[in-house]
C-alpha cells in the first residue's frame, strides 16, 4: 500500500459563469496533475461557475447548466481524484437553516465534488456559510451536516471548503479527530485584503497543531469585480510549519508529497489525542466521539502509477506590504478590463500624483500599449504639470493626448451666464471643468471602445472630495480603496529601480487645479491626520467620541465624520474598484443614503 500521498493545488483564474471555458481550464489542469503523477487534484471553491457567482445562482438555467458541465468534467478524471467546487441543488429543503429559518432563496449546497473513475464519486457540503463583509451564502446556500473522508487506499483525506477551516470545530474536525484524516483539504475563494497571507497562515498553523494533519489549502486567483483573490496557496504540516507556498496573485500548479504516518507520529505523541481513553495510541483508536455520526467515508482506489519525481518547491518569501497591495491593484485592474471584453483603458492625466499612481498601475496590468493617458489643461493648470504628465506617458510608453478644455469652459459659462446671474463664482464654476473631462474620456470611450478608469483615491471618496459626473465619471476606480498616504507609498515603491513617476510628481503639494492657487489643503485635514481618522471611522467602525481619545482634535474629527456621512450619495453612484482593506466602500460598507442618525457624545 502506498503511503506517500501526490496532491496538486490547481490554483486557478476562472471567470464568473464562463461554465464552458471553466470546463476546459478544470479538465486541462487536472490532466496535467495526472501527467504530475498527482493522486489527487484539488481546485478553488466554486471553480466550475466561479465565485462569487451571486444571483445567477437563483436562475434554474444555471444550476442546471453547471450540473451538466460537471459531468464533463468528471470524464477527465481517470487515474486521478479530482475535488472541484459546484451549486449543489437540495433534493428537499427543510424549514431551518443552522438552527435559523432558512432563507426562501436558499436552496443550494456551495459543495465539492469528488470526482473518480469519470463519474462524480463523493459530494461534500459545506458547513460555515460566511455572511458578513462580502459574503452573502446564506442567502443562497443551505448549511451541509456532515463532514467527508476520502479513503484512499488506507491514506485520510478529508474534504472542506473555505470557512470551514476558519472556523473552529465543525467539518475540519470531524473529519480529522472522528474520521482519521491525516490530510485536510480545502477549496476556496478567500479574497485578498492587506495582510491578508499572514493571516491565513498563522490561523491554519494552529488548526493543524490542533488536528495533528495536514492542511492542502487551494486559494482562488484573480479579479471578480471589485474583489481580487491572491492566490497563496499553502501546503501546512501537522506542526504548523508551512511546507509550501502558491505563487501570489498568478495562476500555479502546486505539487506536494505528504506522508500520512508523519500525522499518525504527531498524534501518537500528543497527549490531547490520548485523553477520551487513557492508553490509547492514536485517535483511530478511540471510541467514537459524540460527532462520529457526521463523518461519511467514501473508500477509492487509486492504482499505483509510476510517476516522476515532484520539481523542488519551498515556501516562497512573503512580499513586502507595497509588493503586495500594488500586485493586488495591478491583477484586479487588468481582470477586470480582460474579462470585460475591453480593448483598452483610458484615463485623464492630470500630473497629480493619484492620476500618475493610477496610470501605472494600468500600463502594468495590461501594457503601455493598451492604455491611453489624456492631458487636459485649463487655465488653472501649471505648466510643470502639463510636462510632468507628457513625462510620465512617454516612460511608460503609452499614448498621450492633450485636449485642452479651456475654449469649452467659456462655452459653457456663457450658457449659464442667464441662470447664474446675481451669483458669485463658487464651486458649481470650478466642477463644470471636471465634468467636461468627463465627458471627453466618455467621448473617447465610446468611440473606440476603451474603459475610463477614473483616478480618485479613498480618502477623497470617503469625504466627497470629488465630482459627481466629473473625476467620478467612468467604468472601474482604480484606487478606489487606497488611502491617499497609500498613494505615496506605493508611487514611492513603484520608482524603487530606477525613477518611473517624476519625483516632482511625488514632491508637489496636491491640487485639484479648479481655480488659481488652490490645494487640497484648503479643504481637508493633512492627509496624514485624515486617513487615521478615516481608518478608525470607516474601516474600524469608532465612534467620533472613542477616535477623540486617539490624539484628534474633536472638531477635526467631528468635521470629517461629517463629510463621509454627507457623502454617501456620491459613493453610491461610483464606479467599482478593487478592494485591499477589510472594509472598502460597495459590498463592505452599506450605509443608507437616507440617514439622520448621529453618534451621541
Amino acid at each position: 500500500m502506498p503511503s506517500v500521498i501526490r496532491i496538486a493545488l490547481c490554483q486557478s483564474n476562472l471567470v464568473v459563469g464562463d461554465l464552458s471555458g471553466n470546463v476546459s481550464a478544470l479538465q486541462a489542469r487536472i490532466r496535467e496533475a495526472r501527467e504530475r503523477g498527482a493522486d489527487v487534484a484539488l481546485f478553488p471553491e466554486l471553480s466550475l461557475t466561479g465565485y462569487p457567482p451571486e444571483d445567477l445562482l437563483l436562475k434554474p438555467s444555471f444550476v442546471q447548466d453547471a450540473a451538466a458541465a460537471l459531468g464533463e468534467v468528471a470524464g477527465a478524471a481517470t487515474g486521478i481524484v479530482a475535488c472541484v467546487g459546484v451549486p449543489e441543488p437540495v433534493a428537499a429543503v427543510s424549514g431551518t437553516s443552522g438552527g435559523r429559518p432558512a432563507p426562501a432563496t436558499a436552496r443550494l449546497h456551495n459543495a465539492a465534488a469528488v470526482l473518480a473513475d469519470g463519474r462524480v464519486a463523493a459530494l461534500y457540503r459545506k458547513h460555515h456559510l460566511p455572511n458578513y463583509a462580502v459574503f452573502d451564502e446564506r442567502r443562497y446556500f443551505l448549511p451541509g451536516t456532515e463532514s467527508l473522508v476520502i479513503d484512499l487506499d488506507g491514506r485520510r483525506v478529508g474534504v472542506t471548503i473555505c470557512e470551514d477551516i476558519w472556523m473552529p470545530g465543525g467539518p475540519a474536525e470531524w473529519a480529522a479527530v472522528n474520521g482519521s484524516a491525516e490530510v485536510v483539504v480545502n477549496l476556496s475563494a478567500s479574497p485578498y485584503h492587506r495582510g491578508k497571507g499572514r493571516e491565513r497562515e498563522e490561523l491554519f498553523a494552529a488548526r493543524c497543531r490542533d488536528h495533528r494533519c495536514f492542511l492542502a489549502f487551494c486559494n482562488a486567483v484573480g479579479g471578480q469585480d471589485e474583489l481580487v483573490f491572491d492566490g497563496h496557496s499553502l501546503v501546512i504540516g501537522p506542526d504548523g510549519t508551512t511546507l509550501a507556498r502558491g505563487r501570489p496573485f498568478e495562476e500555479d500548479m502546486l505539487v506536494a508529497d505528504l506522508d500520512p504516518t508523519a500525522a499518525r507520529a504527531q498524534r501518537e505523541s500528543d497527549p490531547r489525542w490520548d485523553r477520551s481513553i487513557p492508553g490509547a495510541a492514536t485517535v483511530r483508536d478511540h471510541a467514537p466521539g459524540p460527532d462520529a455520526g457526521r463523518v461519511s467515508v467514501v473508500r477509492l482506489h487509486q492504482a499505483p502509477s509510476r510517476r516522476p519525481p515532484p520539481a523542488p518547491r519551498e515556501a516562497t518569501d512573503a512580499l513586502s506590504p507595497e509588493a503586495e497591495i500594488y500586485r493586488a491593484l495591478t491583477l484586479g485592474t487588468a481582470d477586470y478590463i480582460r474579462k470585460n471584453g475591453f480593448p483598452g483603458a483610458v484615463l485623464g492625466l492630470s500630473g497629480g500624483i493619484d492620476s500618475a499612481l493610477a496610470l501605472t498601475i494600468a500600463a502594468d496590468a495590461i501594457g503601455p500599449g493598451a492604455v491611453t493617458a489624456v492631458s487636459m489643461p485649463s487655465r488653472y493648470t501649471a505648466g510643470m504639470n502639463r510636462d510632468d504628465a507628457a513625462i510620465l506617458a512617454r516612460r511608460l510608453g503609452t499614448r498621450f493626448i492633450e485636449l485642452p478644455i479651456e475654449e469649452l469652459a467659456v462655452s459653457y459659462g456663457d450658457a449659464l451666464t442667464e441662470p447664474f446671474a446675481g451669483t458669485e463664482p463658487g464651486v458649481a464654476e470650478e466642477n463644470l471643468q471636471a465634468r467636461i473631462r468627463g465627458n471627453l474620456l466618455m467621448a473617447l470611450s465610446n468611440k473606440f471602445g476603451w474603459l475610463v478608469l477614473t483616478t480618485g483615491n479613498k480618502s477623497e471618496m470617503s469625504v466627497g472630495y470629488a465630482t459627481l459626473y466629473g473625476d467620478m465619471a467612468g467604468g472601474f476606480a482604480v484606487l478606489k480603496d487606497v488611502l491617499k498616504t497609500w498613494v505615496y507609498r506605493l508611487a514611492v515603491w513603484r520608482n524603487r529601480d530606477g525613477e518611473v513617476i517624476p519625483r516632482r510628481i511625488i514632491d508637489k503639494p496636491p491640487t485639484a487645479e479648479l481655480r488659481d492657487n488652490q490645494r487640497d489643503s484648503d479643504s481637508l485635514p493633512p492627509y496624514d491626520v485624515l486617513d487615521r481618522i478615516l481608518e478608525a471611522y470607516v474601516e474600524q467602525d469608532r465612534s467620533p467620541a472613542e477616535i477623540g481619545t486617539l490624539g484628534f482634535a474633536r472638531e477635526t474629527v467631528d468635521r470629517v465624520v461629517q463629510l463621509v456621512d454627507r457623502a454617501e450619495y456620491k459613493r453610491r453612484q461610483a464606479p467599482p474598484g478593487v478592494r485591499i482593506s477589510t472594509r472598502a466602500f460597495g459590498k463592505d460598507r452599506r450605509l443608507p443614503i437616507t440617514n439622520r442618525y448621529a453618534p451621541a457624545g
